[in-house]
């Protein structure tokens, strides 16, 4: 084939193309290219070695290219989404006290404020673990009672037969202060705990309320928002040392010590604190998603004593309105049955989800109704209410 000659540099260039058949053919691109070079040969001037440019030095060291600089802080719209999603613990139970178990979201209606709300989930007793906090007096008002030991014994058999292997439970001792003596712990090792508690060997002081509200605040703190919540007491629930009604009644016992009457105002004034004190308590435990047993070893004759029938009726206040039950056993006899009873509603408790008006305050407290239209024959305990999360 012919050389080209494109401005004094000498090409081969390739016309043909063969195929298949042996027969060469032009490529018409390729025929327009070396008529461009034709026409502008003497125009462009090739590139000999004097043109180009001198080889860099070697010995100096090229400059650093520099690091791209970051890009400029975009300022992000940070948009909070509160979701107000309340859990509440439901035990339903047959005529005969036996749980009632397989219910699903449809056999339930739950109404916040008299609205029918939409129940996002329903948590099967059977599959939700279950946190308890187990409440044991130990203040002399208890331990004198001449059955400490057997009331130790039913509420360890009770943590083992309610109990399943995902559950815990936490024990804490009432007397002048909160103690906890077992953090959230397997059945076994919480009921051993249980059984080896000291009851107190001299008059100690009782902090009903403020220990009520220890247990609720390491509930939140402590169970996953998930699990069913439950604080058991065995106690009286009369309270003469906690931080609200303390200096209150120190005062009327050292008047009853030197034979001085307290006056009526003081008495009244006494009686207001325990009532907010209650207050406050049944918003802890509410706010705690917890529901609320109590089991009072003091049998019918604390409806001799006004103090003692107060105590009892503040504990069935905070019972009522966590859906859970205040007991009081007519003796040690009836303890063990009041513990099945209690085991029965904890086998049969549904955790209902629902989400609420996330634009209600904080701190207002929003009445629910829980119950199973086609079912009036069960029984339900459900809390009363809720208060609304603060938003994070």
């Amino acid at each position: 084939m012919p050389a080209i000659n494109c401005g004094g540099v000498v090409r081969d260039s390739m016309f043909v193309e063969k195929t298949s058949s042996g027969v060469k053919l032009l490529r018409p691109a390729f025929l327009l290219g070396v008529l461009a070079l034709f026409l502008f040969g003497g125009v462009v001037r090739a590139q000999t070695i004097k043109d180009m440019p001198p080889p860099p030095d070697m010995r100096l060291k090229p400059k650093p290219t520099p690091p791209p600089k970051p890009p400029s802080e975009e300022v992000l719209d940070v948009v909070k989404v509160t979701s107000n999603l309340v859990m509440v613990p439901v035990s339903v139970t047959n005529n005969a006290g036996q749980a009632v178990q397989g219910l699903q979201v449809a056999d339930f209606r739950l109404l916040e404020e008299g609205k029918e709300q939409q129940i996002a989930e329903i948590g099967d007793p059977e599959q939700v673990p279950l946190d308890i906090a187990v409440l044991f007096d130990i203040s002399s008002s208890v331990s004198q009672k001449g059955f400490f030991a057997f009331q130790q014994n039913a509420a360890a058999t009770f943590l083992r037969e309610v109990m399943k292997p995902v559950d815990k439970a936490a024990i804490f001792t009432i007397a002048d202060r909160p103690v906890m003596v077992q953090s959230l712990a397997s059945a076994q090792d919480a009921a051993a705990k249980m059984v080896s508690i000291q009851a107190a060997t001299s008059s100690v002081p009782t902090a009903f309320y403020d220990t009520v509200s220890a247990a609720a605040s390491y509930l939140t703190a402590n169970s996953p928002s998930r699990h069913r919540r439950v604080i058991v007491v065995i106690s009286d629930g009369d309270d003469n040392f906690s931080e609200t009604i303390k200096a209150s009644s120190i005062a009327e016992a050292r008047a009853n010590l030197n034979g001085q009457q307290t006056p009526a105002s003081a008495l009244v004034s006494l009686l207001e604190k325990h009532r907010r004190a209650v207050a406050e308590v049944q918003q802890n435990v509410l706010k705690a998603d917890a529901a609320f047993y109590s089991v009072n070893p003091g049998g019918p004759s604390v409806r001799l004593n006004q103090i003692s029938l107060r105590a009892q009726n503040s504990m069935e206040t905070i019972a009522d309105a966590s859906g859970g039950t205040a007991f009081l056993p007519d003796s040690d006899k009836d303890l063990e049955q009041v513990f099945r009873i209690v085991a029965a509603e904890l086998r049969g408790q549904y955790l209902l989800q629902y989400y609420a008006n996330s634009e209600v305050p904080a701190n207002t407290f929003r009445r629910i109704q829980v119950s199973t239209p086609a079912h009036q024959e069960y029984r339900i305990r459900a809390r009363q209410g809720f208060y609304p999360k603060k938003a994070q």
